[in-house]
């Protein structure tokens, strides 16, 4: 059998550019023919994950981002020119995080025109919505996409999206006003009305919403959020995730390491350094805790709940005699 060609560097740029991915119409204006994607599909060399929509540089490990921007052009690839991103896609392609790992492809036909979902991707009718370009392609706007998306996210998802899209500055809070404004009467409105007031932008990660949410829900809400911890000599000793107020003006602080962000060497020679710093400035007890940690719902709370009371047990007892 006849090895295949291999394909033309400006069709691999091409699909760097759109998640991975590539239709049939792109091929072909690359000289890459019908003949040629199918040999190409035949030795392994591609994938095509749907109708019309090719791979041509599969990547098994690919990171969170990059999954969920890679499922969000499978959707407007597969449904041609004309499709629109729109909900959980259109907010991964504007780069907000917070969205679960995996994602549901979700696009809309101008007009209302209507077309069979297939392949794992969503085919949905919204109202007149803003649209914006995205590359070649188009996009809901971003408070659109999150009107249209927040509904079908779990708690964690939805107010970490929110979360981080304020710290980032992506959206203001006269935004998730708007945003909570246009979602009444609409589909999940009534599910995310006791979120809204969860929202708070100091949070700088999916893990530090989740846990503050996981305190919140068992009566340890944290009482500052990136605070400042200045030791005795007045230098600036670090910003802790999340804080506690201890007797005697002293913190119980909780740090949260995530996979994404805390895994090369220089961020934790800085965890380190500032987790030593911490504890040295002789104001903070400082809990480190693990993405898996905020996955088992519970440990955080619980952990904290101890530790304030074992501090407030060594503060009742009396000093020894000298």
């Amino acid at each position: 059998m006849r090895a295949p060609a291999d394909p033309p560097l400006s069709l691999l740029i091409l699909a760097a550019r759109q998640g991975g991915l590539v239709d049939v119409r792109q091929c072909d204006a690359e000289g890459v023919g019908r003949d040629q994607r199918m040999r190409l599909v035949r030795h392994g060399l591609w994938r095509r994950p749907t109708r019309g929509v090719y791979e041509p540089a599969p990547r098994d490990a690919l990171g969170y981002d990059e999954r969920r921007e890679r499922a969000a052009w499978l959707g407007l690839l597969a449904y041609g020119p004309d499709a629109i991103s729109v909900g959980t896609s259109a907010i991964a392609l504007h780069r907000l995080r917070g969205l679960p790992v995996t994602i549901t492809p979700q696009v809309t036909l101008p007009g209302g025109r209507s077309a069979a979902s297939r392949d794992g991707i969503r085919v949905r009718h919204f109202d007149r919505f803003e649209v914006w370009r995205c590359g070649s392609r188009r996009v809901a706007a971003p408070l659109d996409a999150l009107v249209q998306g927040l509904p079908d996210l779990p708690r964690e998802n939805a107010v970490g999206v929110l979360d981080l899209a304020l710290n980032a500055g992506a959206i203001t809070a006269d935004d998730v006003a708007s945003v909570r404004e246009r979602m009444a009467g609409r589909r999940g409105a009534v599910r995310l009305a006791p979120w809204w007031s969860l929202v708070d932008g100091r949070s700088e990660s999916l893990l530090e919403t989740s846990a503050r949410l996981d305190c919140i829900d068992h009566g340890c809400p944290p009482d500052e959020l990136q605070l400042p911890i200045v030791g005795p000599d007045g230098r600036f000793a670090g910003r802790a995730d999340l804080a506690w107020r201890l007797r005697n003006g002293r913190w119980l602080v909780a740090e949260i390491d995530g996979r994404e962000v805390h895994d090369a060497p220089e961020a934790l020679f800085k965890d380190r350094h500032r987790q030593n710093a911490l504890i040295t400035s002789g104001i903070a007890d400082v809990l480190r805790f693990t993405a898996r940690d905020t996955h088992r719902r519970g440990t955080i709370p619980t952990t904290i709940i101890e530790a304030k009371k074992a501090d407030a047990a060594r503060t009742r007892q009396p000093p020894h005699a000298p």
